[in-house]
């Protein structure tokens, strides 16, 4: 199964629940985009997890073409579209650009977002790229988050950081840095800890590894990835809001779009807070990560086959 064509089924919730809302159209069939029918789009829309913001502005968008009459498909070409206007802005590729080496990333999310997987396979998207990339394990609040990225880093063949279960995040993190410089390696991406319990600990032990990065280059680092779990839904808007508070969020990856997500909050994500969306991940297999397509993702959201 190719990656769009799980990226297609992770959306089918939506795309259903989209087609149950056009006005009742069947196959051929035409309806008037009455106040009724646009009233009925925008509730799928908001109950797809697209939010209200977005929907409103959608359907708007739609009122405005003044159109009579539509099929099912000429409206679903239409929602998608329109989502696709939303996306765009905010497709941009992760670009490797901090000098001196390394271009260093934190990657922050909660426990269970499919965080430290997306570090392996965005390790081996860079690696695939030429880039010598290393890992920091600086989630030393779970053990197994230590393990579980020294696992990855034997499956893409990348050298991986690591201390003791409890250890100091920013030590590693500092250590990681300067064997980095040392071997001239391009990009060392760190593991952070997850846990929103404690806001207050998280928020002191992110300052702390900024801090140590600031002391070694001004610049650094040099993106802060949050990694978000579709299948979490409008949760998902929370954490992004916490996160760019606590760590200032430059850049997105949305996980799990192979599931039962409906995933219209990536949309939602891309209207009110404009963050660059980098990668989507549709699988657990290394090459599931793939760039950000904004043009797909509509069309999957909306329901229409590549």
């Amino acid at each position: 199964m190719s990656w769009l064509d799980k990226l297609t089924g992770g959306f089918r919730k939506t795309a259903d629940r989209l087609g149950d809302n056009i006005g009742g159209l069947g196959t051929g069939a035409k309806a008037a985009l009455d106040t009724a029918t646009l009233d009925d789009i925008e509730e799928a829309l908001i109950a797809s997890d697209i939010g209200p913001e977005a929907s409103k502005r959608i359907r708007n968008a739609i009122a405005a073409r003044r159109f009579e009459q539509l099929d099912e498909r000429g409206l679903r070409t239409i929602l998608a579209e329109e989502m696709e206007a939303i996306l765009t802005p905010v497709a941009k590729p992760l670009d490797i650009w901090g000098f001196p080496r390394p271009h260093v990333i934190l990657v922050i999310g909660v426990n269970g977002s499919g965080k430290t997987t997306t570090i392996g396979k965005l390790g081996a998207w860079l690696k695939e790229q030429d880039y010598g990339v290393m890992l920091a394990a600086g989630d030393t609040f779970r053990a197994a988050a230590i393990e579980q990225l020294r696992i990855w880093g034997t499956r893409i063949d990348a050298p991986v950081i690591s201390g003791k279960e409890g250890g100091d995040a920013a030590g590693i993190v500092f250590d990681g840095v300067k064997l980095a410089t040392q071997t001239g390696i391009d990009c060392l991406i760190v593991d952070t800890a997850g846990r929103l319990q404690n806001k207050t600990h998280l928020m002191e032990e992110l300052s702390k590894v900024r801090r140590v990065l600031g002391r070694l280059n001004p610049e650094s680092p040099h993106d802060v990835i949050l990694v978000l779990d579709a299948t979490t839904g409008q949760n998902a808007l929370n954490q992004i809001e916490v996160f760019r508070d606590l760590a200032g969020v430059t850049g997105l990856v949305m996980t799990k779009l192979d599931g039962t997500a409906r995933g219209g909050v990536l949309v939602a994500a891309a209207e009110r807070f404009k963050l660059p969306i980098h990668a989507i991940g549709v699988g657990e297999d290394v090459n599931d990560l793939r760039p950000f397509d904004p043009r797909a993702v509509a069309r999957a959201i909306a329901g229409l086959t590549p």
